[in-house]
């Protein structure tokens, strides 16, 4: 699964954001890996902790400074600096977004302002927007490392994970013994299928910071993604013993439970999950596929529902909507689902096995034989087509 991430704000504090991403069946990421302690994230990452300031502190500080500073241009624009930082804080992210422009307006290489308002927009979910904020950022001020983190981020997001790892290059140049760093190198790798240097990540990760859950549950995760479900619960265990209360823990049990044929096993353990994390939609999604599993099609309709209401940008709840569809034998629904899953998350276990299944009830025997052939690639179905095969030339 993937995980959870922080975003730096200079001078307020680090936000803690979701990916959106992985979950539907897949486990849901944990919270950082090695912040060394002011931090946090989720099946796949977090922040840094070095980065971190009190935001207290901070404002207070800065509001001292602005009630005995005369109204100069600086003032004024660490006063809206401030004022942004506050909206932000209380999530009004119009009234911060405003603030922050007007700081820009006063300062147009303002880099704090920049990289403030990119991380609005990135909790907003308007990836394309913060991008463009933090490249001003770093064009600004070309070793600001928070801005560099939080362009990783947005990258990994907008799914261009060669430039995010570029970035973390960066980050780990400049400061090695980052944690954070490792651990959302981790996630990207995870991304892009290449599990050997996933693990390799994490377990830098984890020298750095060795009781880090989160990266204990991540590193788990790649082992179920690579079916060593021995090692996975192995790993799982010792990360119970540290927190028996992080759901992510049960939910990565569940989905092993499920691969090796343990339904009850499996929705036991998801109910565990939901239980210490009752809104946490890729949670409720999988509890939904469990379901489909076991037939019970009324109940998992009901979760993967919610789901969607709750997290409309997690591609893994609509593949399993898509599967409720084949079973409905509803092969047009379940064809528009899957294709709307696919191109939100090509990540997503399974997406082509079951876009072929759709297409072949729809009878599009050619489009079925090429996402037969790319789910046999990724080892996930034993049917494969042949350019060979008369039928599909």
């Amino acid at each position: 699964m993937m995980v959870k991430q922080w975003i730096v704000i200079e001078r307020l504090t680090c936000w803690r954001t979701g990916r959106p991403g992985i979950g539907a069946e897949s486990p849901q990421p944990a919270e950082n890996c090695g912040l060394g302690q002011g931090y946090v994230e989720q099946g796949l990452a977090t922040r840094v902790a070095w980065a971190v300031r009190e935001a207290t502190n901070v404002i207070g500080l800065l509001s001292l400074v602005l009630l005995f500073s005369c109204n100069s241009k600086e003032t004024r624009v660490q006063q809206f600096l401030l004022k942004g930082n506050l909206a932000a804080k209380e999530r009004n992210f119009g009234q911060a977004e405003n603030y922050f422009q007007e700081a820009i307006k006063l300062e147009p290489c303002f880099a704090d302002a920049h990289n403030n308002l990119g991380t609005v927009h990135f909790q907003q979910k308007r990836y394309e927007q913060a991008l463009p904020s933090y490249d001003k950022a770093i064009e600004c001020k070309p070793n600001f490392l928070n801005a560099l983190f939080n362009r990783a981020n947005t990258e990994y997001e907008l799914k261009e994970y060669y430039k995010a790892l570029e970035d973390l290059d960066k980050v780990i140049a400049m400061k090695p013994d980052t944690a954070l760093a490792y651990f959302t190198r981790g996630l990207v790798y995870t991304k892009m299928r290449e599990f050997d240097k996933a693990l390799t990540a994490f377990e830098k990760s984890q020298i750095l910071d060795p009781k880090s859950v989160d990266c204990m549950v991540n590193h788990a995760t790649i082992n179920y993604y690579r079916k060593d479900f021995d090692r996975a619960k192995a790993e799982l265990e010792s990360a119970m013993k540290l927190k028996t209360d992080e759901p992510n823990i049960y939910n990565t049990l569940s989905l092993i439970d499920l691969e090796q044929g343990k339904l009850v096993d499996a929705l036991r353990m998801i109910d565990k999950a939901i239980a210490l994390a009752p809104d946490q939609p890729y949670f409720i999604n999988n509890r939904g596929y469990i379901y489909l599993q076991l037939n019970e099609l009324e109940k998992a309709e009901a979760d993967i529902n919610q789901s969607i209401a709750a997290d409309p940008y997690n591609g893994w709840a609509y593949r399993n909507k898509g599967i409720y569809y084949l079973m409905k034998k509803d092969f047009a629904s379940a064809e528009r689902l899957l294709k709307q899953a696919e191109k939100m998350d090509s990540f997503i276990n399974k997406i082509y096995y079951y876009l072929a299944l759709a297409f072949q009830g729809n009878g599009k025997e050619e489009e079925a034989c090429k996402a037969f052939r790319k789910a046999h690639k990724r080892g996930e179905s034993l049917i494969d087509c042949y350019p060979s095969d008369p039928k599909y030339n």
